[in-house]
């Protein structure tokens, strides 16, 4: 029997494995993140912090299905894929929500607690961004989780100009601000993953 390693099936299962790997690391990672940073944003009045937080759990619940997914076929990613963009899109209506409450109920964030662990978040994101960069050409299962990642990278960055400005002004402004930049990313984020795992699905039925 010819040795399997030499087909293309044996290649497409090394892949598998390398997605599955990269994929439990990110997930465990951006769960741990999720606690710290909500944990943070509700102790220290963010709404910027909450905001990346669920982002974070959107991402660990991104990934699980990834995972889940990963040595299944089109359909199935293009499905996984639909579900990745209603979870962008809750999320991005509930930090809206959150946004305007703030605005309606203002507090003064405390901008140490944003800076540090935005900072935190930031690296952590770098590290999970540079794990999924080899894989976000793969198909749209991993090309959905790269974008995710993508984002999570803007947001702390926006978190830490969130901290920068509470400082700088002493007013909770440049948090809500940052909160409604960051509802916006989720939600045009969402749009993007929704449309193409509709074309996915179109062609899988064909």
């Amino acid at each position: 029997m010819a040795d399997c390693c030499s087909g293309k099936a044996c290649e497409i299962e090394a892949l598998r494995e390398r997605q599955s790997a990269t994929l439990k690391i990110v997930l465990a990672i951006n769960a741990v993140m999720f606690v710290v940073e909500l944990t943070a944003g509700l102790l220290g009045n963010s709404i910027s912090l909450v905001a990346d937080s669920l982002d974070m759990l959107g991402d660990a619940l991104v990934y699980g299905f990834s995972l889940y997914v990963v040595a299944l076929g089109a359909a199935m990613k293009a499905r996984a894929a639909l579900f990745k963009g209603i979870i962008m899109l809750a999320f991005g209506l509930f930090v809206l929500g959150q946004a305007i409450w703030r605005i309606a109920y203002p507090q003064l964030p405390v901008f140490e607690t944003i800076g540090l662990i935005g900072l935190l978040a930031l690296t952590t994101n770098g590290i999970c961004f540079w794990l999924l960069w080899r894989h976000r050409a793969d198909d749209i299962n991993m090309s959905s989780v790269w974008l995710c990642s993508r984002n999570d990278i803007i947001a702390n960055i926006s978190v830490l100009f969130a901290a920068l400005g509470v400082w700088l002004t002493h007013s909770g402004w440049p948090d809500i601000v940052i909160g409604l930049g960051l509802a916006a990313l989720f939600l045009r984020s969402a749009m993007h993953v929704l449309r193409e795992s509709f074309k996915e699905l179109r062609v899988a039925r064909d």
